[in-house]
This record gives C-alpha cells, structure tokens and sequence, in this order.
C-alpha cells in the first residue's frame, strides 16, 4: 500500500512539474512573439524613417524636358534606322540619319539656351543616345561589308566600357540605404558627368565617319580612299579617348546631400 501510495505522489509530481515546464515555455513563447512583433515593428518605422530623410537628402529633378525626350526619340530611330541598312534602302536610312543629327543638335542648344530644360539626367542620356545610335550604325554598317569588323569591335568594345563605369558612378553616388528601386529611379540626381575634349572629338569623327559611309552607296564612292582614311583617324580617336577618362580627373561628379 505504501508503495502504491509513493508511486502515486510521484506521477502526481511529474504531472504537475509538466505543468510549470509547459506553462514556463509558454510564458517565453509569448514574450519571444512579443519581441519578434517589437522588432519587426521597429525595423518598419525605421524604414519608414530612412525613406523620409532620403527624400529630403536627394535631389529630384524634373526629367520630362524637350532635350531628353529628344535623346529617347534618337534611341528610338536607332533600331530603325538599322533595319533601313540591312535591306539596303541607303537613302531612307540617310534621311533618318540627318533627321537624328539635326534632334542631337537641337536638344543640346535647348538645353544650353533654356535653363529649366536642362537636367543631371540629360548629361546621361545624352552620350547614352549618341553611343546607341553610332553602335548600331557600325553593327549594321559593318555587316553590309562598308566598315571593317576590327574597327567596330574596338568601338562597341570602348562603349561597352563606359556605360559599364556609368553604372557603376552611379552605385557609388547613390546614398545609403541602396535599394533597386531608388538605383533605377532616375528622378533621383545623385551624380553628372562631363566628358573628355577627345572624346567630343571623337563622337564628332565617329559621326562623320559613319554618316560619309552611309551616304558611299548613295553617292557612288564606296570603297574611297578617303573612307580608308576616315577608319584609322577613327581607331586612333576611339583608343585616344578612352584612355582619356582613365587619366583625366573630374570626368564625374557626385552631388552632395542638401541640408
């Protein structure tokens, strides 16, 4: 009898030490999801925070100007201009050509003339306007046979290069946190580039280059010496000036937050 009074106090005991063992987890399970809620709340109005100061610490600017709707409209002839090429209709594709030529010119005087049309994001998208248009020119140019595959592949290489260093300008300018969303909100003016002497110099020689071997099957000289000439003044200029920006200072620069 006394031990079945013993093994019964026992088994009472273990039930009840279950009990204050259950109800201790249960007392840190909650806290934990009461901390979990805590913390997941703070890091929101931290967030919340974070965003609110980087829209005051960030330049925004007004992106839809005449100039840069231009530049777009440029990159849009492109790959029209292009496919005029490849289907040999030389004199439409020239006429687009000079339409191109004729925009670049104009959005550069509008925004030089008119303050409000100028913009950060223009000195992006405007070298970015020019390096598509001369990059499909040479791709299409070349794959007719009227500029050598050596002398497009060292331009398409440099371009590649620099819109690859813009990219990267543009992380390093971009204030903490980075998020994609504010990478690619181009709103967002956080740095400016300036090109090089030679390498205005070179995006004109690039452009006659391109423009005088377009108009070659228009005007019955294909395959002029002259054009020989043009192919190495261009490789000299396109090695020339992406050596530039590896040696000039101030090809870029970073805005400073506004306080």
């Amino acid at each position: 009898v006394l031990r079945k009074y013993r093994s019964k106090s026992e088994d009472q005991k273990d039930v009840k030490n279950r009990d204050i063992v259950h109800e201790v987890l249960q007392r840190k399970k909650e806290r934990l999801k009461e901390t979990s809620q805590l913390i997941i709340k703070d890091i929101k109005e931290t967030r919340d925070k974070m965003k609110e100061k980087m829209e005051e610490v960030i330049e925004r600017e007004n992106i839809w100007t005449i100039p840069n709707l231009l530049c777009v409209l440029r990159i849009g002839f492109s790959p029209l201009l292009g496919y005029f090429i490849v289907q040999s209709e030389f004199n439409l594709a020239l006429a687009l050509l000079t339409l191109a030529g004729i925009s670049d010119v104009l959005d550069g005087w509008i925004a030089r003339t008119f303050q409000s049309q100028a913009s950060k994001m223009g000195s992006f998208l405007d070298p970015m306007a020019d390096k598509v248009l001369v990059g499909v020119l040479f791709l299409s140019l070349t794959y007719m046979d009227l500029i050598p595959v050596i002398l497009t592949g060292t331009i398409i290489a440099r371009d590649l290069l620099l819109v690859g260093a813009g990219f990267y300008i543009r992380y390093q300018s971009l204030p903490l946190p980075r998020t994609m969303s504010r990478y690619f909100d181009v709103t967002y003016a956080t740095a400016q580039l300036a090109p090089t002497n030679i390498s205005k110099v070179n995006t004109a020689v690039q452009l006659l280059m391109v423009a005088s071997t377009l108009a070659a099957p228009v005007f019955n000289y294909v395959d002029h010496s002259l054009l020989h000439m043009l192919w190495y003044i261009t490789a000299g200029t396109t090695i020339t000036s992406a050596v530039s920006y590896l040696v000039t200072k101030d090809t870029y620069k970073f805005f400073k937050p506004n306080k």
